[in-house]
């Protein structure tokens, strides 16, 4: 998106924003069937460090993803303060780390937004510590851009959901660690890190979080997922800068594994 148009976006709504940044796992292994009808092709395939069976038909993983992402952007679309606070940003990790949708408001991003999410595809592995420090570096850039607008703004958000476990670069992986901690322990960001299945790596994912435990999807409950997540997202948008909004607890029961 052009900077230019960022920019003005701050000047002609100077509503405190909340920005979110979804950061996605979309590895090969996000390709395993998870729901509907298939049939065994006879055929196998080595993805993302593991040997899969190929199969024609079914639901996979990131289809169940990717409408969650799509459910909360039109969930923060329907808000009449979520509208024009939320600021979202998405940053995928298959291969390599991709920017997919950087930082604008909402209505500017919805010509493209549904057509971005809906064209992923699951590929390669899953160089994690690239893709969070690809994620910090866009909060960083938008927050500079907030200071510069005289645009108030909430702690930012990262969300990190992964199926499997970090093979990147050690280096970037530890630099990641080593950003995110900093950061939430000087309450400058808030990290909601979700494990997607059972092969998720949690230990791995609470290296990013000390201060808030990674949870664990129950099935492939994504819509709940992101239900919950502009539920928060709302809330916060109507609480002033500063103040410490609690989240619904409650309604983690309805997505997570406790």
């Amino acid at each position: 998106m052009n900077d230019l148009l960022r920019k003005k976006d701050l000047e002609t709504n100077p509503t405190p924003r909340v920005p979110i940044c979804l950061c996605l796992d979309v590895s090969g292994s996000m390709n395993r069937i998870v729901g509907g009808q298939t049939r065994d092709t006879g055929r196998k395939a080595f993805i993302d460090g593991r040997e899969w069976n190929i199969v024609e038909g079914g639901v996979t993983a990131l289809r169940e993803m990717i409408g969650g992402v799509n459910l909360f952007y039109d969930n923060l679309l329907e808000d009449e303060v979520a509208r024009f606070a939320a600021e979202v940003c998405v940053v995928t990790f298959g291969g390599s780390a991709n920017l997919v949708i950087d930082f604008a408001n909402l209505d500017r991003q919805e010509g493209t937004r549904q057509q971005k999410i809906s064209n992923l595809t699951a590929q390669g592995e899953t160089p994690m510590g690239e893709a969070v420090n690809m994620a910090l570096d866009c909060l960083e850039a938008r927050k500079d851009e907030y200071k510069e607008a005289g645009v108030d703004y909430y702690q930012p958000w990262l969300v990190l959901m992964t199926d499997g476990e970090p093979n990147g670069s050690e280096a970037e992986f530890n630099r990641a660690v080593s950003r995110t901690n900093a950061l939430a322990n000087n309450r400058k960001l808030t990290i909601f890190p979700i494990a997607i299945g059972e092969e998720a790596d949690i230990d791995c994912l609470a290296k990013f979080s000390p201060r808030r435990p990674p949870l664990r999807l129950k099935g492939m409950n994504f819509k709940e997922f992101f239900e919950w997540l502009s539920q928060s997202v709302s809330r916060t948008s109507q609480s002033m800068p500063g103040d410490t909004v609690k989240l619904d607890t409650e309604g983690i029961k309805g997505w997570a594994e406790l």
